[in-house]
């Protein structure tokens, strides 16, 4: 068995190993991972922090020893705060630009240095709102985890692991946490929506809000009314999903 850890801002994580398949999920820098299979130039890789698979590029990761793999797992994480931020490699002296969320427990593996903000503590349910308000007006990438470019449950786990709390990596993987609440008027803010499509398949969701409103990401990261029926969207004087499940994680 290898392991890997990003060693580059944003990685994309493809469905097969190819540069023209669909992006799956990214990896951001310092998340460590297995490789499950490895070819000439790709390999099949199992994130740590959410088991989530996909290929990718053997240039755009650097080997870690199994020892390394597994003290870097067994840390406490410790992320970066701001939107953008850099770290430098202290060989090179080069900077390189890393976004909010990366992992900065592989900074002495990796021979780079950070001086700018970090989460190291699990924060309070309150704070989720907070933190999903930072990726207002993010515009929607299916597979991305980035405030420049997000998917519906991307966004929803980057607010949570920001906070200190881990979430699977789909909508349909997160709505098997948690606990079921019956009614809306059971939820809190921070609480997570979900919702289906025509055949029961989980395919959104999104975090609720006081005062019945929703943030979540579709188009971009933006707030919608929530009610029994699901999301309305005010300004084109319809629903847009329909509320299947809301869950208690936290």
């Amino acid at each position: 068995m290898q392991y890997g850890i990003c060693n580059l801002s944003i990685v994309p994580l493809r469905v097969e190993p190819s540069d023209s398949t669909e992006l799956v999920s990214q990896i951001l820098y310092g998340e460590t991972f297995k490789v499950l299979e490895l070819r000439k130039k790709w390999s099949k890789i199992r994130l740590t922090d959410d088991g989530y698979e996909g290929w990718v590029d053997n240039k755009q990761y650097q080997e870690i020893s199994k020892s390394e793999y597994k003290d870097l797992k067994d840390q406490p994480s410790i992320l970066s705060s701001d939107l953008i931020e850099f770290v430098k490699d202290e060989k090179s002296n080069q900077l390189l630009t890393i976004p909010i969320g990366s992992r900065l427990n592989g900074l002495q593996i990796l021979n780079h240095s950070y001086d700018g903000g970090k989460i190291e503590n699990i924060l309070p349910k309150e704070n989720l709102i907070d933190t999903a308000f930072i990726f207002l007006n993010s515009p929607y990438l299916w597979g991305g985890k980035t405030p420049f470019g997000i998917d519906c449950s991307g966004f929803t786990q980057l607010v949570y692991k920001l906070n200190g709390y881990k979430l699977l990596r789909d909508a349909s993987l997160q709505s098997t946490q948690g606990i079921a609440l019956s009614f809306i008027e059971e939820s809190e803010a921070g609480d997570l929506a979900f919702f289906d499509d025509s055949e029961g398949k989980i395919i959104h969701v999104g975090i609720i809000m006081p005062d019945n409103y929703i943030i979540h990401a579709h188009g971009k990261v933006r707030i919608d009314r929530l009610d029994h029926s699901g999301i309305y969207d005010a300004e084109r004087g319809l629903h847009t999903h329909k509320l299947r499940v809301i869950k208690k994680i936290i």
